[in-house]
């Protein structure tokens, strides 16, 4: 089972596998592939296969996701002024896959290549609503393709609850008729996180995120804001733009046994274009939790969390995930 504020309740079958290709090789992190069918109270259902696979050496790393998506969303308009008021419904279908190769350049560098499709088969929308009347792009059926580069710092000592360590990653695709994209547009990001151990087993965990992008951009492909690993409380979508830039802190504090807690903290804001991402109409979101390390060696955790979003509008809700915010 799991929970999220835009599925409600789930129910399903999922499974996780981790491996080494060497048991010997302590110095390679543990890969991991997850697999899942689930099935929500709100008539959503979601088929995805994704995960990380470390290469002996971590000489190579390759990141993939794939996807089948049919999924009663909300909408409340682009931009960070999105009154609750326009809330209004619809539903999407998608194919999506993402497939990110990674080689090691030297120790703890990587440099990468990374491809991304997704096929929007149908949009069903409200006529004459919010999609019409703001000209959204791809509120028709589309399929976008576009290729990109990566570098990546990662001193990370696990991969799934690192206590320790540092990432640091940037991101570059661009999308383009040539590859068979309905759009023409570029897209950026910065990932940056850090893992501190501080008192007796205590890790603070920040990160900070940004996401620009430059050009047609589609609806699926809009800095989408809120989730289950973002600013928690917030209804994943609630502000849609073409940039996004988040600051999170998460403190982990062991209990006893396979038990620990969380306290977290975010704030952030969307914009149409760099200057709007600005203190003008700022977005927060706090809360806390619970975890319960499903394997101890490997740090996998299954974790409970509650958190509020408010600022230009407020939510809350609970989360019931496999695996760390971040």
């Amino acid at each position: 089972m799991a929970r999220s504020i835009e599925t409600d309740w789930s129910i399903g079958v999922a499974s996780s596998f981790t491996f080494r290709f060497n048991q010997l090789d302590t110095l390679t992190r543990t890969s991991n592939t997850q697999a899942l069918v689930l099935y929500s109270l709100r008539r959503q259902f979601i088929a995805a296969l994704n995960g990380t696979t470390y290469f002996p050496g971590e000489r190579y790393i390759l990141n993939h996701q794939f996807s089948y998506s049919y999924f009663p969303d909300k909408f409340w308009g682009l931009g960070k002024v999105a009154p609750d008021l326009n809330e209004e419904a619809y539903t999407f279908r998608q194919y999506y896959v993402y497939l990110h190769g990674q080689r090691k350049l030297k120790e703890r560098f990587f440099g990468g290549l990374l491809y991304e499709y997704q096929r929007l088969l149908d949009v069903d929308r409200v006529a004459g609503g919010l999609f019409d009347q703001q000209h959204v792009t791809g509120r028709d059926p589309y399929h976008i393709s576009g290729a990109g580069l990566s570098l990546t710092y990662d001193s990370r000592n696990n991969a799934f609850s690192p206590d320790q360590g540092a990432l640091m990653q940037v991101f570059v695709s661009h999308f383009t008729p040539w590859l068979g994209s309905d759009f023409r547009y570029t897209a950026y990001a910065i990932d940056l996180r850090r893992f501190m151990r501080l008192y007796r087993n205590q890790v603070l965990a920040v990160q900070a995120y940004g996401q620009f992008n430059n050009g047609a951009v589609p609806l699926r492909s809009l800095a989408s804001f809120g989730g289950s690993n973002s600013m928690r409380g917030y209804y994943d979508g609630r502000f849609r733009s073409k940039n996004q830039l988040v600051l999170q802190a998460e403190y982990r504090v062991p209990i006893i046994g396979r038990v620990g807690a969380v306290g977290f903290f975010g704030l952030g804001n969307v914009g149409d274009h760099l200057r709007d991402l600005n203190f003008q109409a700022l977005k927060y979101a706090y809360g806390g939790g619970l975890r319960v390390a499903l394997n101890r060696k490997e740090r996998l955790n299954l974790r409970v969390d509650y958190g509020w979003g408010f600022g230009e509008s407020t939510s809350h809700g609970l989360y019931f995930q496999l695996g760390e915010a971040f």
